[in-house]
């Protein structure tokens, strides 16, 4: 699978219409999300997903409840996309008993048994080996899953990045790598990071499939996961799908973000997945002002529904603070 040089053809309206609510959904979190920042009503770190969207929509198309997702800190799309509540998210990040990871993990730690949704994790590059051994038990156990692990091109530069996918494609294990590259780690370039910037060649070195998609077209990045997928259930072995993105936030909440023009956000904006969708259905005379108003109006109430949730949420006792902290026996 090569570089998406042509747009996909275009789904029913129903399907479409999904999309973009789900990328409506992860847009209005991630912006409510930055305002109770603000009021320190979450706290910590927080790394927002606006501009992604299509990437997270596009790939979990693929994806079926059997398989496995792991994320990074910028997880909280992917887990909307997965099908995590967003109260049960939001409530995560205001540290609350009822959220998915017991309010003990945050904005960075989000987690789900349920819909096989296996963090969010702090380290760069973590997720990688992670993704891995879920593969390998899984094709230890006979089970027919596909692991997705999403991780930004910073992590290329980490050594579990290579070490992982020199085990997937040596032990031909099925592994959907999804490299979300937005250009910049942290506030670094990928210009000044990355002596290759191609990743798709970084994948060719081990062997491996790999192809490139428009990260800001919800159908492109569909198609490429949908095919990929196919291929890895086949028994061909893994796949590194690159999702060319862009962040439209800053790194965190905490980057003064210096490192990129205004004019650099914008023209991206210009180009964003939720234009792109609907700009296209428009032409196609499947989509009107109307829709796109009723959807907005649909996932602004879900999202308020998830902050009350998360408000009326409740603290975990301190009698609890040791609970599921190991540490050595007491000696006598």
């Amino acid at each position: 699978m090569g570089t998406d040089l042509f747009p996909p053809p275009l789904p029913t309206r129903d399907h479409a219409l999904v999309l973009l609510r789900q990328m409506l959904l992860i847009r209005h979190f991630e912006e409510r999300c930055a305002e109770l920042y603000t009021q320190q009503k979450i706290r910590g770190f927080l790394h927002l997903y606006t501009g992604e969207e299509a990437v997270a929509v596009g790939v979990m198309q693929a994806l079926d409840p059997r398989d496995a997702v792991v994320s990074t800190y910028r997880e909280h799309g992917h887990a909307l996309a997965r099908g995590i509540a967003p109260g049960a998210i939001m409530a995560e990040m205001f540290g609350r008993r009822e959220g998915c990871s017991g309010g003990r993990g945050g904005s960075m730690h989000l987690f789900d048994a349920a819909t096989r949704f296996y963090g969010g994790g702090a380290i760069v590059g973590g997720g990688l080996p992670v993704a891995v051994g879920l593969a390998l038990a899984d094709r230890m156990q006979g089970r027919p899953q596909v692991s997705c692990c999403f991780f930004g091109e910073g992590a290329a530069a980490e050594g579990e990045f290579h070490e992982s996918m020199n085990l997937a494609q040596l032990w031909r294990l099925p592994v959907l790598f999804v490299c979300e590259n937005n250009l910049y780690a942290m506030g670094s370039a990928l210009s000044i990071t990355e002596s290759s910037a191609d990743f798709t060649r970084k994948a060719s070195g081990y062997g491996m499939a790999a192809g490139a998609v428009d990260g800001m077209d919800v159908l492109a990045v569909e198609n490429s996961a949908r095919a990929a997928v196919q291929a890895i259930r086949a028994g061909n072995g893994p796949f590194l799908l690159e999702a060319r993105t862009y962040r439209f936030r800053a790194h965190s909440m905490f980057d003064p973000e210096l490192y990129r023009s205004r004019e650099e956000v914008e023209h991206w904006r210009e180009h964003g997945p939720l234009i792109t969708l609907t700009r296209r259905l428009r032409e196609a005379g499947l989509f009107a002002e109307e829709d796109f108003q009723a959807l907005t109006r649909e996932v602004e109430a879900e999202v308020e529904q998830a902050v009350a949730f998360a408000e009326a949420g409740t603290w975990e006792p301190v009698e609890d603070l040791c609970r599921f902290v190991y540490s050595e026996v007491e000696r006598a």
